[in-house]
């Protein structure tokens, strides 16, 4: 194949077939816009914060999937293309960072990086919040901004001798036409949810791990405690009796003093209710069991294996052959026979269905030695007749 039709292949055809197109909203924006708690507007840079670095269940759901796939085996026969997708850039590893980057943002970009002839040497994955997308007049990539500290890198599609720059690589966003939906905003809500739920868990430790109760003054006259009085009481109490390291201290009341105790209703119990759901909610919008998690409750799966078995065959290896599809596409006039894909064989979870799988061919006796190899994934034996 010319290498100019290779091209074109790469990046889906002539300009003369495109229809225009039209960004939406960037992410983050439209909540601005719309009435209700200031506190529930989404931004990448606060889901960051609140969704991954503060919350358990969204870092850890994360982790395992992106991590899960950045170790899985690959099935790769070309080296150099094999070295190029696993060696580590920066200290980050492509695979890993371009998983996290498609669940957290949304969006993937890899930069291409060559030596003096032109041959790729490095895959470098780019932060999507730096990422600007550069539209020519129909609405078409043309090139990307990459910002840092205000000072912004253009980078074309292709080079100037025709070759691809950066590998994109999207979520589905139905009101956009360039920059992906990140799991972290569909689960946005549920993080806040839980964030909530664990700080009153720990204003509850911190004030004597139960309930607060309120001191009543009783007096026969119906006087009340003069504002010096007020405010003394109120010291008295921040200062001996408030805090986790003061809880059972006996109060000693005088006065005319009572102590009366407030418990917790059980409708006032739900939030240990509502951030268990909130915990599972986060979990579905990323696509974990949420048995994997640790979250109770959950008979949905016979075991851990069957859940594990799960992660891989709805999430896993979906993404992953979305990532390599990606990379194979973009990589595709240097490697225009390239095969990236994950081992399904050397992967633990999966190793009962492809032993079912195995079976099943080999007893398949309509099948030729040929059928069988391709159908299990196999290269075709070279000496074959």
């Amino acid at each position: 194949m010319p290498l100019l039709d290779i091209l074109r292949s790469a990046f889906k055809g002539g300009e003369h077939t495109r229809v225009p197109l039209a960004s939406g909203f960037p992410q983050g924006w439209i909540p601005a816009f719309e009435s209700g708690p200031a506190n529930g507007h989404y931004s990448y840079g606060r889901g960051i914060r609140e969704g991954f670095l503060a919350n358990p269940i969204a870092q850890r759901s994360v982790r395992l999937i992106a991590e899960g796939i950045g170790q899985a085996p690959l099935a790769c026969p070309d080296p150099r293309l094999a070295a190029l997708v696993t060696e580590t850039s920066a200290g980050q590893s492509l695979v890993e960072t371009l998983a996290a980057n498609l669940l957290l943002h949304g969006n993937g970009y890899v930069q291409i990086l060559k030596d003096a002839s032109g041959t790729p040497v490095e895959l470098f994955a780019l932060r999507p919040d730096r990422v600007q997308v550069v539209l020519d007049a129909n609405g078409w990539p043309v090139a990307y901004d990459y910002t840092v500290a205000g000072a912004a890198s253009r980078h074309p599609v292709e080079d100037e001798n025709g070759w691809p720059e950066i590998i994109a690589i999207r979520a589905m966003h139905p009101l956009d036409d360039h920059v992906g939906a990140g799991a972290l905003e569909a689960a946005w809500q549920a993080v806040l949810i839980h964030n909530a739920a664990t700080r009153w868990n720990r204003g509850l430790l911190e004030n004597a791990a139960r309930p607060s109760g309120a001191l009543v003054y009783e007096t026969g006259d119906g006087a009340s405690l003069a504002h010096e009085q007020f405010e003394r009481l109120k010291r008295e109490l921040d200062i001996a009796f408030s805090g986790a390291a003061n809880a059972g201290r006996p109060m000693l009341l005088d006065g005319g003093l009572k102590w009366q105790s407030m418990a917790l209703t059980p409708a006032d119990m739900d939030f240990a209710t509502l951030k268990s759901a909130a915990a599972r909610d986060i979990a579905l919008a990323f696509g974990v069991p949420p048995m994997l998690l640790g979250l109770p409750g959950d008979n949905t799966y016979a075991n851990y294996r069957e859940a594990n078995r799960a992660l891989w065959r709805l999430t896993l290896l979906p993404l992953a052959e979305k990532l390599f599809a990606a990379i194979r596409e973009g990589l595709a006039p240097w490697f225009p026979d390239a095969e990236l894909r994950v081992n399904l064989d050397q992967v633990p979870a999966l190793s009962e269905d492809r032993e079912r799988l195995w079976s099943q061919v080999s007893d398949a006796d309509f099948l030729s030695r040929a059928e069988k190899r391709q159908m299990l994934g196999l290269p075709a034996e070279e000496n074959a007749p």
